[in-house]
């Protein structure tokens, strides 16, 4: 019978990851500046973590993505691991709610040395995203800013896209509270709808794992326009 405690359980997840990113991803003064600034300017520790944003690199490569859309900056620090990703003419363009926050991000991308291949809009992603249609179609989309909003993110990501581009959904699990239909938080609600949605939208094929980490138990979505 397995004792551990959940405090050890998140223990041993954390270092595991630490383990993994060692070994695996380089080390980066820039991105570690980059979080470094993000915590000094108070913004919520909610970056993906170091081998997470590798991920969202591999995918771009994978995917040979050129035009990158990512809906929720926070402080560039995915972003940078998108954009580094691309190839030399490749764009992505972010969106952020919150001006302070955009504002340490355009701080981060600038050091980065990013500044002609990212572009950075302020203000509610409800307001840009309309915005964005002569830039279409993006050829990945990452979601990862207000949850309760997800459903109208999905609604733009397929209005913004083609076929065979790659949808990511981050933070989908929410330690497990995805399971309760009655949940009383509009984050966990929003995310059901946005599953609902997408097992609904015969334009896309999808899967989601769950994750366990640095960041806890969580997960994502991945889903691709297929028409």
């Amino acid at each position: 019978m397995n004792t551990e405690s959940p405090q050890e359980y998140s223990q041993k997840w954390t270092e595991v990851d630490n383990y993994l990113v060692s070994h695996l991803v380089e080390d980066d003064p820039v991105l570690q500046q980059v979080l470094a600034n993000n915590h000094q300017a108070g913004l919520p520790a909610h970056d993906v973590a170091p081998n997470q944003g590798k991920l969202l690199a591999l995918f771009a490569q994978i995917t040979g993505a050129q035009k990158v859309l990512e809906i929720g900056t926070l402080g560039a620090y995915s972003t940078i691991w998108l954009a580094r990703a691309l190839p030399a003419l490749g764009k992505v363009v972010t969106l952020e709610a919150d001006p302070h926050h955009a504002r340490v991000a355009q701080t981060n991308i600038d050091l980065a040395g990013l500044r002609e291949k990212i572009t950075l809009h302020t203000g509610p992603a409800s307001e840009t995203l309309p915005t964005l249609t002569a830039e279409a179609p993006f050829d990945l989309i990452f979601i990862d800013a207000d949850k309760p909003s997800n459903p109208l993110y999905l609604e733009w990501a397929l209005k913004l896209s083609k076929p065979g581009t790659l949808i990511i959904g981050d933070n989908v699990v929410r330690d497990g509270a995805v399971v309760d239909p009655h949940s009383d938080d509009a984050r966990v609600q929003g995310v059901r709808r946005f599953i609902a949605m997408i097992e609904q939208e015969p334009r896309l094929s999808a899967t989601a794992l769950q994750t366990v980490g640095s960041k806890g138990c969580d997960g994502f979505v991945l889903a691709r326009v297929i028409s």
